[in-house]
């Protein structure tokens, strides 16, 4: 047996294995002291709004993509589509997922037209039409973060991420690798446009990602709530 040769293929191996082995224990420890930020809590249930058919939608206990649409939701088509491709399509097989898009009462049947052109024919029994006098809807939009308003017609192309608890989920610090090294002010991520592909294909599915692998975690006893803890009190700082 020549032992150079196997010596070889045993440090080669190692070079090999090693940077693999190191990136598989990293991933599940990333999520595990990374969990999606708490930008604002008491976020309103949905007692003032009403449904066309089937049991009343809640948002607690619930993983909820919360938008509103507006009083002529056919003219948002491209920001409902976009979400049904890039978000519903890919956690519609998550346990308590669900998209909540709020009209205002008057609009029953141009959100069903709505429902039926970005369907094609599916099931879309996680995505819900819920609607509300325009007092309603306004209460509801102010109980969350945003820096931007509701247009005249009670519409907006952000969409926010709410938890089992009623928060609202988001980023405290959105600034990229650049800035940071730049040490540019803090700026956070509080909604999510749809027209916006590239923001609702990467930032919000890695957001509903990490949130999902957190309740996952919770269930297994896993998560780490010092962390959470932590970032809270980081969060007091800045503020």
């Amino acid at each position: 047996m020549d032992l150079k040769k196997v010596g070889r293929y045993v440090i080669l191996g190692v070079l090999f294995f090693l940077p693999v082995t190191f990136l598989l224990m990293l991933y599940p420890a990333t999520h595990n002291y990374n969990p999606l930020d708490i930008v604002k809590e008491n976020v309103l249930e949905l007692k003032q709004f009403s449904v066309n058919n089937g049991e009343p939608v809640v948002l607690k206990n619930q993983i909820t993509v919360l938008g509103f649409l507006g009083a002529n939701p056919m003219s948002h088509s491209t920001a409902a589509s976009n979400l049904k491709e890039l978000v519903y399509d890919k956690f519609k097989g998550f346990k308590k997922f669900q998209i909540v898009i709020v009209v205002p009462k008057g609009s029953e049947e141009i959100a069903e037209k709505l429902k039926q052109e970005i369907s094609q024919y599916e099931d879309l029994k996680f995505w819900h039409f819920v609607y509300g006098e325009p007092e309603a809807i306004h209460k509801l939009y102010t109980s969350l973060k945003s820096n931007n308003s509701l247009d005249t017609t009670l519409a907006t192309n952000d969409v926010f991420i709410i938890d089992k608890e009623l928060n609202q989920r988001g980023r405290i610090d959105d600034r990229t690798d650049n800035e940071l090294e730049k040490n540019k002010p803090i700026y956070g991520l509080n909604a999510y446009n749809c027209i916006e592909v590239a923001t609702i294909k990467n930032k919000m599915s890695e957001d509903m990602r990490i949130l999902f692998t957190e309740y996952r975690q919770k269930r297994k006893g896993e998560f780490n709530s010092d962390i959470r803890r932590a970032n809270d009190l980081k969060v007091e700082k800045i503020n």
